[in-house]
């Protein structure tokens, strides 16, 4: 016979335990004192083994009924119903604590080896100003990819295009992890993925502008040389124009790295000038950063050498080549350049040249100039110029290919640089050094201070 609710409500208190049969191994037990609780007995393996469904009357009948079937269908599936029921209790508290934002942290602990300080800085700076004030303090598992999408349209608005597609990315990677434990769904995993296709184009050419005529180069870095910018700002733009390294290495150069040049005279010939930039500063996998041999050097150009001469009259005291204007332990930001060519000459440059611009100003210019003197060699010296390591390049044919086309690399950077510095007023003139005075005897007139 089974029970009846009637029946678990007129259960008394006798002064003894007893328990009331239901079936197939639920029962209700009423304690001496009167207190009645719903338990399921089952066997799993070779034990018999009792499970608590709650107190009556917070559980009622069918819903112990309901409990007792599911636990059923555990013991169906293999599963221990009391093992299975504690792991979702767990799991569910551990919901519960999981917040988007602790997960990134997770997320960002993970990755943190894998990424150079720079951009594990600027991954955690857009999730922090553009995800976690929207819902960085929801539980992960009430994300929903509607409001993700929110997110990325603020970002969006402001017209940020290509960010947003990047924190769609750092988004998913967090949901991803946050999968893999247990705590979203699948379904939210493939419904960000598919965000992609809601997101605005990219407009052409909006990743890196640059001009790719020499004499809009010569007119642009003229107009940087008059320009109401600090000197080191403006050398700092001379000096990544004829290196055509990246910005970022650029800003961190160390002078210990400039090998080959007297700095007591800055007239005299420099023919073996180098930049040795190691490693670790280099645009590289991260497990090449270690290898020393994937290191990047730069030959020098008269025009870089004077170039650094002027730079080491402003800075030569200090490690960095470009300190920032706040402390001399701190490289220069790296908006200062970009910031300098989007306010010149009243922002007519904004959208049309940025700083990685000369790295595209460079591969062009000079693959023309190849194509026209039936040079096609020197496609592989572009790229050994612009330290372009293609994808499954050895360490040992990286550094012979370096070695063997070091002489084509100085030559073609001195030629690069004759072509755009054509015309330009020596960089001395920046700093406010006469250039009329031989040797050591220049002093600078502006040397920047910095705090120590």
């Amino acid at each position: 016979m089974t029970l009846t609710f009637a029946m678990a409500r007129n259960a008394a208190a006798t002064g003894k335990n007893y328990k009331l049969v239901d079936e197939k191994g639920l029962f209700l037990y009423v304690t001496k004192a009167g207190a009645k609780s719903w338990r399921f007995k089952y066997r799993f393996g070779e034990k018999e083994k009792l499970l608590t469904f709650g107190l009556f009357p917070e559980v009622g009948l069918a819903e112990a009924r309901d409990r007792q079937s599911q636990a059923r269908a555990m013991l169906r599936d293999g599963l221990d119903p009391a093992v299975e029921l504690e792991r979702r209790r767990l799991m569910a508290l551990a919901a519960a604590d999981a917040t988007f934002q602790a997960k990134t942290e997770e997320w960002l602990d993970d990755k943190r080896p894998l990424w150079s300080a720079a951009n594990a800085f600027r991954v955690r700076s857009r999730l922090e100003k553009d995800i976690f004030p929207v819902f960085g303090h929801l539980p992960v598992s009430q994300l929903s990819s509607e409001l993700v999408l929110l997110a990325l349209r603020r970002i969006e608005q402001r017209g940020a295009i290509e960010t947003a597609k990047r924190v769609r990315g750092y988004v998913l990677g967090v949901l991803k992890r946050a999968r893999a434990e247990g705590l979203v769904s699948t379904e939210l995993v493939v419904s960000v993925e598919i965000i992609r296709d809601a997101l605005r184009p990219s407009p052409p050419g909006i990743k890196q502008p640059a001009l790719t005529r020499v004499p809009q180069l010569i007119e642009f870095q003229r107009r940087v040389d008059l320009s109401t910018g600090s000197a080191q700002t403006r050398l700092a733009s001379r000096l990544l124009a004829l290196s055509a390294v990246r910005v970022g290495v650029l800003r961190t150069a160390r002078w210990e790295e400039i090998e080959g040049i007297d700095w007591s005279d800055p007239d005299r010939p420099c023919p073996a000038a180098l930049w040795r930039i190691p490693a670790a500063r280099m645009k590289l996998a991260v497990e090449d950063k270690a290898n020393p041999i994937f290191g990047h050097d730069v030959p020098l150009s008269r025009q870089a050498v004077a170039t650094l001469h002027a730079i080491r009259a402003l800075t030569g005291q200090f490690a960095l080549l470009f300190p920032s204007s706040r402390t001399w332990r701190e490289p220069m930001s790296d908006a200062a350049i970009s910031t300098l060519y989007k306010r010149l000459w009243g922002g007519v440059y904004k959208g049309r040249m940025v700083p990685h611009g000369w790295r595209s100003a460079f591969s062009t210019v000079m693959n023309e100039r190849a194509a026209e003197l039936e040079r096609d060699g020197d496609r592989m010296i572009i790229d050994l110029v612009l330290a372009h390591v293609p994808k499954g390049t050895s360490a040992s044919e990286w550094a012979y290919n370096r070695a063997r086309y070091f002489k084509p690399r100085r030559e073609m950077l001195q030629s690069w640089a004759d072509l755009i510095m054509d015309g330009l007023q020596h960089p001395n003139a920046i700093i406010g050094l006469d250039t009329s005075i031989a040797g050591p005897e220049r002093s600078a007139s502006n040397v920047l201070q910095f705090r120590r």
